[in-house]
């Protein structure tokens, strides 16, 4: 299947036009025609391999909404018209014990990812939804809601689940004090989906202008990181925190504000690792965890619940020519909240 898309031919160079070929149709594969493709933060750092070594040429993007165009002989999933959705991996061994469990985002083996790795015959290069088509075995694909606009879908596959899912494992619901530090792709998906559980929401920022933001997503408090004292009068207020930041903050701050049993869970991944006082931790048997994505199921269950609560990402849709200056703009958090490319037009 001849495909259409932007690739990084090598490490930091711009991203190009570029031309190759999709797996020829299997019986339990579905094919899309992508129609948005959403620029996440780590498609830069692979990009630009600033999480170790890639694989190039490198068409990147995990965030993939479409719609069908074919499908396997055995497919009973999906039919041609449907609305569909493609995350983070397209494969995962299949039998070991999370992915019998449908949390394939914990493989043993590894989950594939959806591009800057090999497929599981261990040969082919996997290629991303910065492309006009794409091909994937049905159980690894999700059906999109008719209601919502597919363009805002596109980061839910990824920025969606991501903060989708801490917050139901850790249970947000209402009667909980829930803390997002962050207002940026994931952040601004974390307060949408914990205000939509019930939850009590305060967003922590350094950005001062982002309050009026916050509070149109429904947060109902919104405290400025930047202003001396802020954490003062919060001592261990808060049942559940979610660090969506990638920047090297003061966990110790954050975990004092934990009620007891509260729980800081780790989203954003730092240039080094945290320093965290063990006294901190044992006075209110707080807990300090982190969380990836989300499995199958769970996929399905977060856009079912954006269909019935209206949530979508709040985007800036782009032509593929803008991608290089759209990934220049995220890096500078000169975004609300994240860039879809309109990938028909590749």
């Amino acid at each position: 299947m001849k495909t259409k898309g932007y690739a990084v031919l090598s490490a930091s160079a711009p991203l190009e036009p570029f031309t190759f070929e999709r797996r020829e149709l299997g019986v339990s594969d579905v094919a899309l025609d992508i129609h948005y493709a959403g620029i996440c933060h780590s498609d830069i750092h692979q990009a630009r391999e600033e999480w170790g070594p890639a694989i190039f040429p490198m068409v990147p993007g995990h965030e993939i909404a479409g719609i069908v165009t074919e499908v396997g002989s055995s497919v009973t999933k999906f039919k041609v018209g449907d609305r569909i959705g493609v995350g983070v991996f397209v494969d995962s061994c299949r039998k070991c014990g999370p992915c019998l469990a449908g949390l394939q985002q914990y493989c043993d083996e590894g989950m594939t990812g959806t591009y800057n790795g090999y497929e599981r015959d261990g040969k082919t290069v996997a290629m991303g939804g910065y492309s006009d088509k794409f091909v994937i075995d049905e159980k690894y694909a999700v059906t999109i809601p008719a209601n919502l606009d597919l363009s805002g879908v596109a980061p839910l596959l990824c920025a969606g689940i991501t903060l989708y899912s801490p917050l139901r494992n850790w249970k947000a619901q209402k009667g909980k004090k829930v803390g997002v530090i962050g207002l940026g792709g994931l952040g601004h998906m974390g307060t949408k989906f914990a205000v939509a559980l019930g939850a009590d929401v305060t967003v922590f920022s350094h950005s001062p202008s982002k309050e009026a933001d916050a509070k149109g997503m429904g947060a109902h408090h919104f405290i400025s990181t930047k202003e001396e004292g802020w954490s003062k009068n919060l001592a261990s207020d808060y049942d559940l925190i979610l660090n969506t930041v990638s920047a090297d903050i003061d966990v110790e701050l954050y975990l004092n504000l934990l009620k007891l049993d509260g729980t800081l869970v780790l989203i954003g991944l730092p240039g080094k690792p945290y320093a965290v006082n063990a006294g901190t931790l044992l006075g209110k048997r707080r807990s300090l965890a982190g969380s990836m994505i989300g499995g199958m199921p769970e996929l399905q269950e977060m856009l079912n619940f954006c269909g019935e609560h209206n949530i979508v990402s709040d985007v800036e849709v782009i032509e593929p020519s803008y991608i290089n200056e759209a990934y220049e703009r995220t890096v500078k958090s000169d975004v609300k909240y994240r860039f879809v490319i309109e990938a028909t037009k590749f």
